[in-house]
């Protein structure tokens, strides 16, 4: 199947994720300027969960047309898997059949903020990566079998994350590709690194403006990161485990 034959169901079910992300944000801010709360504004959409939903029905409707059973697939509880760094990590969604760790979803959003937080999210999803992939070297999970790791970033689409953004270089000399590089920019290169250097085995990156994602518009900036290659990797790994 070419990039071009994605199945057409996808993109209207990530449309409907892209609406669930920004309309559960706009709630959830508008309910915390209403009870008065000091946690509001921008903080208030980070810390209120459940923005990235949409996009985890969609992820467990993709598993389970790979037979894989529904007892088998946890998100939204029983999502912690051992670490070699620190007991444990939630991830957004995990797979276990027979007592094998067959599969584990990261996904992350980033609204605003692109400055101080960008950081935080690469961080993040490298430690996870290492964390897990240690831990497995160890035994953890009781198998030789190797997980199926996967990534997903939603970023708003603004000016502020597509204007360039000159990095900071009082000793050294930054790598050539990140000269004036947007954060759109840094998170395409950041999730194509994750793949190809083996960290998560699919990485998807999305983009969507804010008022229009709440019609669910969104876009695909790299073709190698888009959503059904990552959907399709995940559907084959997944198929080779049914039940």
């Amino acid at each position: 199947m070419s990039r071009n034959e994605a199945p057409a169901e996808w993109t209207q079910q990530l449309a409907n994720a892209v609406k669930v992300f920004w309309q559960t944000r706009k709630r959830q801010i508008a309910r915390q300027r209403k009870s008065g709360r000091s946690d509001q504004g921008a903080r208030a959409a980070v810390t209120g969960g459940a923005q990235m939903d949409g996009f985890i029905t969609v992820l467990r409707q993709l598993i389970r047309s790979a037979r894989i059973p529904d007892e088998c697939i946890f998100t939204h509880s029983k999502l912690q898997l051992p670490g070699f760094y620190r007991p444990t990590k939630e991830w957004d969604i995990v797979v276990v059949v027979h007592g094998q760790l067959i599969l584990a979803i990261e996904t992350k959003s980033h609204v605003g903020s692109f400055g101080n937080n960008f950081n935080n999210r690469t961080e993040e999803a490298m430690g996870s990566s290492l964390d897990l992939w240690t831990a497995f070297r160890e035994g953890a999970y009781n198998s030789t079998i190797r997980p199926w790791l996967g990534y997903l970033m939603l970023l708003e689409d603004s000016p502020k994350s597509q204007k360039p953004v000159k990095p900071k270089e009082p000793h050294f000399k930054v790598f050539p590709e990140f000269i004036n590089a947007s954060y759109a920019m840094r998170y395409e290169i950041f999730c194509r690194r994750l793949v190809r250097e083996r960290k998560y085995d699919a990485a998807c990156f999305l983009t969507s403006p804010a008022d229009p994602g709440l019609d669910g518009k969104f876009s695909e900036p790299a073709v190698d990161l888009a959503f059904d290659v990552f959907a399709k990797a995940l559907i084959a790994h997944a198929s080779a485990y049914a039940a």
